[in-house]
């Protein structure tokens, strides 16, 4: 998905370009955005649906767009659907997360010591059925103001829904690490080592204080947060 202006199409073209060089076989690659222009002709760009709510005066509905990948009837798709947040950046084979069994695979929120137990999923990589949890959004329709003062965010509704059904899996741990928890080295030889590629990973995910050129440009956008230039991220993240 990509909405608004903070993501600019090379995102999305070269997401393709890493999907298309890590996934064997055919599929269809489709985004969901407001605006088309610059995005390669293998993209198919598709309208996201409105989430039909009622906002008031400057409140914004942000991530929670992404619940709307779960209509009943999204433009006629059907199969499996794999999510892919714009700005991760795929380091190894894809074909897994289509066949790891199970009706919907997010991965496990990067938690810390104290979160032991928190069943929260990060939804920068979820798999599902189309039109197989059209409940979830029309649940959020119907109760926004309920589910937005519960749940911090989509990610953390949608992991409760889910679990509550027992629908809710997750994908080995190594596949989908963090790079500002998994990728750069200890203080203090983040001032000397480069920032690596955790081992047994295949699809690196940015949130939070970095994206991807930050991490090639080395940059962090926090005080006192140094790193090294990721050079591998130059290798990855391409057309």
């Amino acid at each position: 998905m990509k909405w608004g202006t903070k993501y600019g199409p090379e995102y999305v073209n070269r997401l393709y370009a890493m999907v298309r060089r890590h996934l064997r076989g055919d599929f269809r690659f489709v985004c969901l955005t407001d605006d088309g222009a610059g995005i390669r002709p293998e993209v198919a760009c598709l309208p996201i649906p409105p989430l039909a709510l009622h906002l008031a005066p400057g409140q914004r509905d942000g991530a929670w767009k992404k619940l709307t990948t779960f209509e009943a009837d999204l433009h006629g798709l059907r199969g499996t659907a794999l999510f892919l947040d714009l700005d991760v950046v795929i380091v190894g084979p894809l074909d897994d997360f289509f066949a790891l069994p199970g009706p919907f695979r997010i991965i496990h929120d990067y938690r810390r010591f104290w979160q032991a137990g928190r069943i929260t999923g990060n939804s920068s990589v979820y798999r599902f059925a189309l039109g197989a949890h059209a409940d979830v959004l029309a649940y959020f329709r119907a109760h926004m103001d309920e589910v937005q003062a519960r749940f911090r965010n989509e990610q953390a509704f949608l992991s409760d829904w889910l679990h509550r059904q027992g629908q809710l899996d997750y994908w080995p741990d190594a596949w989908c690490p963090s790079f500002k928890y998994h990728g750069i080295p200890p203080w203090p030889t983040n001032y000397w080592k480069e920032p690596f590629v955790p081992e047994g990973a295949r699809i690196v995910v940015f949130h939070g204080e970095c994206n991807p050129p930050d991490a090639l440009a080395g940059r962090r956008n926090k005080r006192f947060r140094h790193i090294e230039p990721a050079q591998w991220v130059g290798r990855e993240w391409r057309e």
